[in-house]
């Protein structure tokens, strides 16, 4: 198998984790991401998590008010080096938060690091969605 198609089915592993997660349950993200202290996600959300225990957490948050959803990527580009490698494209679905229905669009960066001779997430980076972040916003203020 190339590394391109290593990365590739580690992405796979993410968008099936991710879509796991859309419905609920984010317990999936564990095989998929790197467990260090430097992994870093940027989500629609927003801010940034540093560490595998905030990563995981953020994922954990958004799962226990989602239901319903599916993302896929779209226009997917793959570019690989030896022990790194990162992934573009754009990130479509859509999925319930609290129960409002939200359409998933968003440019999408991913980065992976093989580790033990496994590719793993180490950095998810997306475009803020004002969807998501109204929905929390009128969570918070509840």
């Amino acid at each position: 198998m190339s590394t391109q198609d290593e990365v590739r089915d580690a992405s796979a592993r993410f968008y099936s984790a991710l879509n796991r997660m859309a419905d609920g349950d984010g317990s999936e993200m564990s095989r998929a991401w790197s467990h260090s202290e430097t992994v870093t996600a940027m989500h629609p959300i927003g801010g940034e998590q540093v560490g595998w225990d905030a990563v995981k957490g953020s994922f954990e948050g958004v799962a226990e008010i989602a239901s319903g959803g599916h993302v896929e990527i779209a226009d997917q580009e793959i570019h690989t080096g030896e022990d790194l490698a990162y992934e573009l494209g754009t990130e479509r679905g859509h999925m319930k938060m609290a129960g409002e229905s939200i359409v998933i669009e968003q440019r999408v960066t991913n980065i992976y690091r093989r580790e033990a001779g496994e590719w793993k997430l180490v950095h998810h980076h997306t475009d803020l969605s004002p969807a998501m972040l109204g929905i929390l916003e009128r969570l918070q203020a509840a």
